[in-house]
Formats: C-alpha cells, structure tokens, sequence
C-alpha cells in the first residue's frame, strides 16, 4: 500500500523533482504542497506543471508558482458524510484529510477506498479461543489464517476500507502475538493502539480504558468475524435513526410444520398454517456515540448486552440493522473450515 506521505512535497521544491514524484504516483498523479510544518498549501498536478512551463516557467522554477492554492480537502473527525459522498460521487480521487491546525495528517485515495467514517474503531481481541483448540494453543484466534491472513486483517482491512484509520485493540491472550503483527499500523496508513486486560473484562469492558478517542462515534467490533457489511450504510442508517446505539442483527427463520393455533382462555381463535417465524440474533459489532461509553464501568466484567440493557433502562435509543449480507462467526472448528471455503466465493470488496 502506498504512504500517503508519497503525495506530499515541500514548498520550495523545484518543478523538476516535482515532475519526478509525479511520474512515480503514475494514476493517482498529484501532489499536495506543505511548509515546514507539514500544513497545506495547495496542490499540483501534471496539469498544472503543462500550464507553467507553457508561461516560460523552467524545470528550475519554484512550484509554489504555478500551484492551486485552494485544493479541496476534509476535515480531520468531521461529520459530514454527505461531503464525502459528494466528493466520491463528483469522481475526486485523492483527497488530503487535514487536522484543526491545516496539517497534513492522511490522504484519503477512493480508488482504493469506498468512504472517509468519522469512526473509531474498537476491535475485541482477548478471548481464549477455547472451542478452536488445539488450533488456539500456540496461537491467539485473531491470528488464525482464513485464506491467506488472519481472521482479524480481514476485520480490520475491511474497516479501513471506509476510510476508518483509527484503532484500538484490546488484548490479553497471546496479546504479544497479536501486537507484533499489526503493530502501530503505519504499513496500512492506519494508527493502532492496544489495551491489555489484566482479567477478562467481558465483551466490551475494556473500553472503558481508553479516553483518547478521536471521533464522536466508537465502532465496537469482535475480532473474529468474517463480514462483508458495507460499513457507510451501517453508519447512514444510524444517523438516519439519530440512535444512541446500533447493533447488528442476524436474521434467523424458523419454519414450524405444523398449524400453529392462536388461543384465549383455551378457546381458539386463529391458526396458521405452517407459519415461518424470523428472529434477530445479536451480530456482534456495536456503533455508539462516544458518550454512551460513559455507562461501562471501568475495571469490572461487562458485556455489550450488559451495556444494551442499562442504554434501554434509561430510554436510550438502541436500534437493530438487520444484516443479510455474508457473516460468519469463526468460533468453532465447524465454522473455520467454512471460512476456508467461503473466502473464496464470497464477495468482500
């Protein structure tokens, strides 16, 4: 993957070189002009470099004359979804994502991205694996491979897909495998931190450790999900919703064999004939205001279903997304060796 630092170039610098990096970034030809302190000062492309050396500007000319000192950038943690639809939809490519000082901190490239989520994200990666033994037993699960990566790249990749570049990942067994790999993140133009539980903390008690979250909505996701969810729609419909609180939801149908009567005080009223009832099951991946992590209690065993309860108490609103796209819960035995099978056939880009 290419650094996003590959499409900044300094003031100052020479037509010449910047000819040079241009030719390097090939497709995605265009440059992002910084001082000293790495904040914006416009942008420049072939088109732009065409254009001076046409007003008699030389290989030797500085570039801040001939740069577009307006570029259209997006804003570090901004909420607009709409602005980045727009720019994606009006076939802007490369886009730089400044902080609140104008610096450069990321440059978003929708050839290979599909959005920009204001999201941080949380992924759960503590567990045992006790069901997947001996598989686990030298190996935390996050690691094990489907297909050519680990269960958890495929996670994380996906969530990076929508633009999400801010990570944290809450450890404990195997915890040092697990942090060896990924890393900080810089290789995948991501930043990863990690939470380590000195005890089990449940399904999203290890939340509560970290107070340096960098947007106004927290993505809470197990590691070991096999997904294609598209990311934006989730985060649309929670907008649309203005919830506290979204879940996905897996749709489960049951099909009785049987009439199934409708009774009142033992005299029947109605019957079905064979009716197909369709329940939700709990999909593992949560996205929430920031201000909802206010509920989990620091240092004590929770879980998301504990929190889910205490939001309806209060008359939070909590929303169901059902899903019924591909998901998979890589738990036991059965289901690795179907993630074997089905990351070849299913679709997740």
């Amino acid at each position: 993957m290419r650094s996003y630092r590959e499409h900044l170039i300094l003031s100052g610098s020479s037509v010449k070189q910047a000819l040079g990096v241009l030719n390097e970034l090939s497709q995605d030809a265009i440059l992002f002009v910084i001082d000293g302190s790495e904040k914006l000062i416009g942008s420049l492309t072939d088109g732009d470099v065409r254009r001076g050396l046409l007003n008699d500007f030389t290989l030797e000319s500085k570039i801040d004359e001939i740069i577009q000192p307006n570029p259209r950038f997006i804003r570090k943690g901004e909420y607009n979804i709409q602005k980045i639809i727009e720019y994606r939809e009006e076939d802007y490519r490369v886009i730089p994502v400044l902080d609140d000082s104008n610096v450069v901190v990321n440059i978003i490239n929708f050839r290979h991205i599909k959005s920009y989520l204001p999201i941080d994200a949380v992924i759960m990666a503590g567990g045992r694996g006790q069901r997947l033994q001996p598989l686990t037993d030298t190996t935390p699960k996050p690691l094990l491979n489907v297909g050519d990566k680990p269960i958890m790249e495929h996670n994380l990749d996906r969530l990076a897909m929508y633009g999400i570049d801010d990570f944290w990942v809450s450890v404990k067994y195997l915890g040092d495998q697990i942090k060896k790999y990924f890393g900080n993140g810089k290789h995948k133009n991501i930043s990863i931190e990690y939470v380590w539980e000195n005890e089990p903390l449940g399904t999203i008690g290890a939340v509560a450790q970290i107070n340096n979250f960098k947007h106004d909505y927290v993505l809470v996701t197990n590691s070991d999900l096999l997904t294609n969810i598209d990311y934006e729609q989730f985060f649309l419909e929670f907008i649309k919703h203005d919830a506290d609180l979204a879940v996905l939801t897996i749709p489960y149908q049951v099909a009785i064999p049987y009439a199934v009567l409708e009774t009142e005080k033992g005299e029947v009223k109605s019957f079905k004939e064979k009716p197909t009832y369709t329940y939700y099951s709990n999909g593992g991946i949560y996205l929430m205001k920031r201000e909802m992590l206010a509920y989990i209690p620091k240092n004590n065993f929770f879980n998301a279903t504990d929190l889910m309860q205490e939001l309806i108490q209060i008359n939070k609103k909590i929303i169901s997304y059902p899903f019924s796209g591909y998901w998979l819960d890589v738990g036991k035995h059965e289901d690795f060796e179907k993630a074997q099978t089905d990351i070849n056939n299913i679709k997740f880009k």
